[in-house]
Protein backbone atom coordinates (compact mmCIF):
# COMPACT_ATOMS: atom_id res chain seq x y z
CA UNK A 1 0.00 0.00 0.00
CA UNK A 2 1.36 3.46 -1.19
CA UNK A 3 0.30 6.05 1.21
CA UNK A 4 0.83 9.75 -0.06
CA UNK A 5 0.34 12.55 2.57
CA UNK A 6 -0.71 16.05 1.66
CA UNK A 7 -1.11 19.09 2.88
CA UNK A 8 -4.95 19.97 3.20
CA UNK A 9 -8.14 19.13 1.16
CA UNK A 10 -7.01 20.66 -1.95
CA UNK A 11 -3.56 19.52 -2.41
CA UNK A 12 -5.23 16.12 -2.10
CA UNK A 13 -7.45 16.71 -4.60
CA UNK A 14 -4.92 17.73 -7.07
CA UNK A 15 -2.86 14.57 -6.21
CA UNK A 16 -5.86 13.08 -7.21
CA UNK A 17 -6.61 14.62 -10.08
CA UNK A 18 -3.19 13.81 -11.02
CA UNK A 19 -3.90 10.54 -10.75
CA UNK A 20 -7.00 10.00 -12.41
CA UNK A 21 -5.59 12.23 -15.65
CA UNK A 22 -2.16 10.04 -15.87
CA UNK A 23 -4.60 6.97 -16.22
CA UNK A 24 -6.78 8.53 -18.98
CA UNK A 25 -3.24 9.95 -20.76
CA UNK A 26 -1.89 6.13 -20.59
CA UNK A 27 -5.03 4.45 -21.75
CA UNK A 28 -7.37 6.92 -23.26
CA UNK A 29 -10.31 4.20 -23.14
CA UNK A 30 -9.70 3.23 -19.52
CA UNK A 31 -12.16 2.53 -17.34
CA UNK A 32 -12.67 4.54 -14.16
CA UNK A 33 -14.32 3.70 -11.15
CA UNK A 34 -16.02 6.93 -9.61
CA UNK A 35 -17.13 8.12 -6.45
CA UNK A 36 -19.37 10.43 -4.89
CA UNK A 37 -19.93 12.57 -1.81
CA UNK A 38 -17.54 15.42 -0.89
CA UNK A 39 -14.02 14.40 -0.39
CA UNK A 40 -13.94 13.26 -4.85
CA UNK A 41 -15.36 17.02 -5.50
CA UNK A 42 -12.37 18.94 -5.89
CA UNK A 43 -10.64 16.16 -8.14
CA UNK A 44 -13.52 16.46 -10.34
CA UNK A 45 -13.24 20.37 -10.42
CA UNK A 46 -9.46 19.55 -11.30
CA UNK A 47 -10.23 17.52 -14.46
CA UNK A 48 -12.79 19.85 -15.34
CA UNK A 49 -10.06 22.69 -15.41
CA UNK A 50 -7.84 20.66 -16.82
CA UNK A 51 -10.36 19.12 -19.37
CA UNK A 52 -11.48 23.23 -20.68
CA UNK A 53 -7.77 23.75 -20.96
CA UNK A 54 -7.04 21.39 -23.26
CA UNK A 55 -4.54 19.06 -21.09
CA UNK A 56 -7.29 16.22 -21.47
CA UNK A 57 -9.83 14.28 -23.49
CA UNK A 58 -12.45 11.89 -22.07
CA UNK A 59 -14.23 10.77 -25.19
CA UNK A 60 -12.79 7.32 -25.32
CA UNK A 61 -13.35 7.14 -21.25
CA UNK A 62 -15.74 4.42 -19.71
CA UNK A 63 -17.13 5.15 -16.36
CA UNK A 64 -18.69 3.19 -13.56
CA UNK A 65 -19.77 4.44 -10.40
CA UNK A 66 -20.01 2.59 -7.10
CA UNK A 67 -23.82 3.24 -5.93
CA UNK A 68 -27.12 5.07 -5.84
CA UNK A 69 -30.03 5.77 -4.35
CA UNK A 70 -32.64 2.96 -4.79
CA UNK A 71 -35.80 5.18 -6.23
CA UNK A 72 -34.52 8.12 -6.95
CA UNK A 73 -34.23 9.08 -10.79
CA UNK A 74 -31.37 10.25 -12.60
CA UNK A 75 -33.21 13.84 -12.71
CA UNK A 76 -33.42 13.93 -8.86
CA UNK A 77 -30.98 16.51 -7.59
CA UNK A 78 -30.52 13.66 -4.52
CA UNK A 79 -29.17 10.91 -7.11
CA UNK A 80 -25.36 10.30 -7.73
CA UNK A 81 -26.13 10.08 -11.23
CA UNK A 82 -27.06 13.74 -10.98
CA UNK A 83 -24.58 14.23 -8.60
CA UNK A 84 -21.78 12.86 -11.24
CA UNK A 85 -23.36 14.54 -14.19
CA UNK A 86 -23.80 18.39 -11.89
CA UNK A 87 -20.37 17.80 -10.86
CA UNK A 88 -18.37 16.23 -13.75
CA UNK A 89 -19.89 14.48 -16.73
CA UNK A 90 -21.95 17.61 -17.97
CA UNK A 91 -18.32 19.82 -18.12
CA UNK A 92 -16.11 16.96 -19.97
CA UNK A 93 -16.15 14.93 -23.56
CA UNK A 94 -17.09 11.90 -21.72
CA UNK A 95 -19.96 9.71 -23.53
CA UNK A 96 -22.78 9.63 -21.72
CA UNK A 97 -23.63 6.20 -23.04
CA UNK A 98 -19.82 5.36 -21.57
CA UNK A 99 -21.15 6.55 -18.15
CA UNK A 100 -22.65 3.95 -16.07
CA UNK A 101 -24.18 4.33 -12.65
CA UNK A 102 -26.76 1.59 -10.86
CA UNK A 103 -30.25 2.00 -11.68
CA UNK A 104 -32.22 3.19 -8.52
CA UNK A 105 -35.16 2.86 -10.36
CA UNK A 106 -35.41 -0.34 -10.94
CA UNK A 107 -38.27 -1.96 -8.54
CA UNK A 108 -36.50 -5.66 -8.09
CA UNK A 109 -33.03 -4.68 -6.25
CA UNK A 110 -31.63 -7.87 -7.01
CA UNK A 111 -31.95 -8.00 -11.05
CA UNK A 112 -30.28 -4.20 -10.58
CA UNK A 113 -27.76 -5.47 -9.38
CA UNK A 114 -27.14 -8.48 -11.82
CA UNK A 115 -27.65 -6.36 -14.82
CA UNK A 116 -25.14 -3.55 -12.96
CA UNK A 117 -22.51 -6.38 -12.53
CA UNK A 118 -22.79 -7.48 -15.74
CA UNK A 119 -21.99 -4.00 -17.10
CA UNK A 120 -19.27 -4.49 -14.88
CA UNK A 121 -18.07 -7.87 -15.95
CA UNK A 122 -18.65 -6.87 -20.16
CA UNK A 123 -16.16 -4.12 -19.48
CA UNK A 124 -13.12 -6.27 -18.46
CA UNK A 125 -12.07 -4.92 -15.85
CA UNK A 126 -11.72 -1.28 -13.83
CA UNK A 127 -8.67 0.37 -14.48
CA UNK A 128 -8.41 2.99 -11.52
CA UNK A 129 -11.32 2.73 -8.89
CA UNK A 130 -11.47 5.90 -6.73
CA UNK A 131 -12.43 5.67 -3.26
CA UNK A 132 -13.55 8.09 -1.01
CA UNK A 133 -13.51 6.69 2.94
CA UNK A 134 -15.88 8.06 5.67
CA UNK A 135 -15.19 8.64 8.94
CA UNK A 136 -16.15 5.57 10.15
CA UNK A 137 -14.16 3.40 7.74
CA UNK A 138 -17.00 3.06 5.07
CA UNK A 139 -16.17 2.71 1.72
CA UNK A 140 -19.52 3.75 -0.58
CA UNK A 141 -22.45 2.44 1.50
CA UNK A 142 -20.05 -0.58 2.59
CA UNK A 143 -20.27 0.57 6.01
CA UNK A 144 -18.56 -1.08 8.84
CA UNK A 145 -19.70 -5.18 9.95
CA UNK A 146 -18.65 -8.27 9.64
CA UNK A 147 -18.67 -8.84 5.82
CA UNK A 148 -17.51 -7.17 2.58
CA UNK A 149 -19.64 -7.50 -0.67
CA UNK A 150 -17.49 -8.22 -3.33
CA UNK A 151 -19.42 -7.08 -6.22
CA UNK A 152 -22.74 -4.55 -6.33
CA UNK A 153 -25.69 -5.70 -4.10
CA UNK A 154 -28.73 -4.05 -2.24
CA UNK A 155 -29.01 -3.52 1.71
CA UNK A 156 -29.74 -1.88 4.70
CA UNK A 157 -26.76 0.80 5.72
CA UNK A 158 -25.90 -0.55 9.17
CA UNK A 159 -23.69 0.80 11.65
CA UNK A 160 -21.08 -2.05 11.67
CA UNK A 161 -16.92 -2.99 5.99
CA UNK A 162 -14.05 -1.26 7.35
CA UNK A 163 -11.46 0.82 5.06
CA UNK A 164 -8.98 -1.83 6.25
CA UNK A 165 -10.21 -4.78 3.41
CA UNK A 166 -8.27 -1.98 1.23
CA UNK A 167 -4.89 -3.26 2.68
CA UNK A 168 -5.58 -7.20 0.88
CA UNK A 169 -5.25 -5.52 -2.41
CA UNK A 170 -1.59 -5.57 -4.51
CA UNK A 171 -1.62 -2.23 -5.67
CA UNK A 172 -3.38 0.62 -3.29
CA UNK A 173 -2.72 4.23 -3.14
CA UNK A 174 -4.26 6.17 -0.85
CA UNK A 175 -4.17 9.97 -0.91
CA UNK A 176 -5.03 12.22 2.04
CA UNK A 177 -4.53 14.85 3.60
CA UNK A 178 -2.70 15.38 7.62
CA UNK A 179 -5.61 15.25 9.33
CA UNK A 180 -7.26 12.05 8.31
CA UNK A 181 -3.64 10.42 7.83
CA UNK A 182 -2.63 11.58 11.63
CA UNK A 183 -5.22 8.23 12.45
CA UNK A 184 -3.45 5.79 10.94
CA UNK A 185 -0.50 4.17 12.62
CA UNK A 186 3.12 4.89 11.49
Amino acid sequence: MKIIKTKDYEHMSRVTANLLSAQVIMKPDCVLGLATGSTPVGAYKQLVQWFQKGDLDFSEVTSVNLDEYKGLSPENDQSYRYFMNHNLFNHINIRKDHTFVPNGREPDAEKACDDYNKIIHDLGSIDLQLLGLGNNGHIGFNEPSSSFEKETFFGSITPQVPASVLQLHSDVTVVGDEAALSMLPH
